[in-house]
């Protein structure tokens, strides 16, 4: 009896040491596993409704074919040995990646209005969930965003690296990118909570995050009150990490990891707050 007993308690050590040992395992995997449905459920829209994907590859075409075209002429900017073409391509990926983010809070305020918001904060998914699923649904847009700016590039006859790891490093800048935008974006829509005030917000923070970035011009030509403005541009660092990885004889100002743990503290940072905020624009 008291042998059975002992194994009986040795049992249920067993199973609470591995319920222990794989808890934050199975938490992880609840919280992934949301975070995806989140994104899958946003990502649907796009699919009914693609033409947006085209009427935004109207941008980059135009700064490309104009601006990249008749600077690369006059070589009016100095980019050492790298033609100016290729120097301002990745930074009109990231230009792209961020006006596509940046305005996907608008849909936040769309639904909110509809009562989509209030559904999904009575639901038991984490606010993070919420945050960062709609983090990973803008990512598929920029994706397809960057295919239009290679196709674009190689056109213009732009040196690209085309090699698979380089492909792979673009791909994880541009979806790390466009989650910190897009969650930013999140953030200003649950801060101003109307559609006129939050398109004004995006007016008035978008152009000075462009031109206070090195997308198509270096750093060092800027006067010394906005080169310290621009390193706390988080577009700064997603520009320098896709001109190392993006064309060829691209480099890095700062250091493709610094690059990245930049943009992984921005999006921590704005996940937390956007998790704080997000149940606030319904209030």
């Amino acid at each position: 009896m008291k042998l059975r007993e002992q194994e009986g308690w040795r049992d249920e050590l067993r199973s609470a040491l591995l319920s222990q040992v794989l808890a934050p395992f199975m938490i992880f995997t609840s919280f992934a596993e949301k975070t995806v449905t989140i994104a899958e459920l946003e990502a649907r829209k796009l699919h009914h409704d693609p033409y947006e994907l085209f009427t935004r590859a109207v941008q980059p075409a135009l700064w490309l074919l104009i601006y990249g075209n008749v600077m690369s002429r006059i070589r009016a900017i100095p980019t050492g040995d790298l033609p100016y073409i290729d120097y301002m391509t990745p930074g009109i990926l990231a230009q792209s990646v961020m006006f596509i983010a940046i305005f996907y809070g608008i849909a936040v305020i769309s639904e909110r209005d509809l009562g989509v918001v209030h559904k999904m904060l009575v639901t038991p998914t984490p606010r993070p969930s919420l945050v960062l699923g709609r983090a990973l649904s803008a990512s598929e847009r920029a994706l397809v965003q960057a295919g239009i700016v290679y196709l674009l590039a190689l056109g213009l006859g732009v040196k690209l690296n085309l090699n698979p790891l380089a492909i792979a490093g673009v791909v994880g800048v541009v979806i790390l990118g466009s989650a910190v935008f897009s969650i930013f974006s999140l953030i200003i829509a649950c801060i101003v909570k109307t559609r006129e005030r939050f398109m004004g917000m995006n007016q008035m923070i978008t152009q000075p995050m462009f031109f206070a970035s090195n997308a198509i011009y270096p750093i060092s030509l800027m006067p010394t009150w906005l080169q310290w403005i621009s390193q706390l541009n988080p577009l700064t660092y997603e520009v320098d990490a896709l001109r190392s990885l993006m064309v060829v004889g691209g480099s890095s100002m700062y250091g493709p990891i610094h690059d990245l743990a930049i943009l992984l503290t921005a999006l921590a940072i704005f996940v937390v707050i956007g998790s704080y905020r997000y149940p606030k624009i319904v209030t």
